[in-house]
């Protein structure tokens, strides 16, 4: 059975940073891409970042390009989302996703298995 399960979220202020975690279990993860999307309130889901299995190829949404940064630990089975200079727009709850396609995939659809998604909350 897999599971993603996300963490870090919170309330923080404009300007700060926070980290969100995705432990992932029941799948070889070094063969997923993986990915981050966002929802915020009254907003469809959206795509954050998506990082390639090996770590070589990193997609971000031109929203968040320069402030949020992704990474992973293969040995860990997690992936990380470092995010700076959080504005009120990025309040939204994050998810975690993993995808088998090969070309680091930024649509919902291409993904396989999601988190249960983690809130962040960013006050201006």
């Amino acid at each position: 059975q897999v599971q993603l399960v996300e963490s870090g979220g919170g309330l923080v202020q404009a300007g700060d940073s926070l980290r969100l975690s995705c432990a992932a279990s029941g799948l070889t993860f070094s063969t997923y891409a993986m990915a981050w999307f966002r929802q915020g309130p009254g907003k469809e889901r959206e795509f954050v970042v998506a990082i390639s299995p090996r770590g070589g190829i990193i997609r971000y949404a031109d929203s968040v390009k320069g402030r949020f940064t992704i990474s992973r630990d293969n040995a860990k089975n997690k992936v990380y989302l470092q995010m700076n200079s959080l504005k009120s727009e990025d309040t939204a709850v994050y998810y975690c996703a993993a995808s088998f396609e090969v070309d680091v995939p930024t649509t919902m659809a291409k993904y396989d298995y999601w988190g249960q998604g983690t809130q962040v909350t960013v006050s201006s």
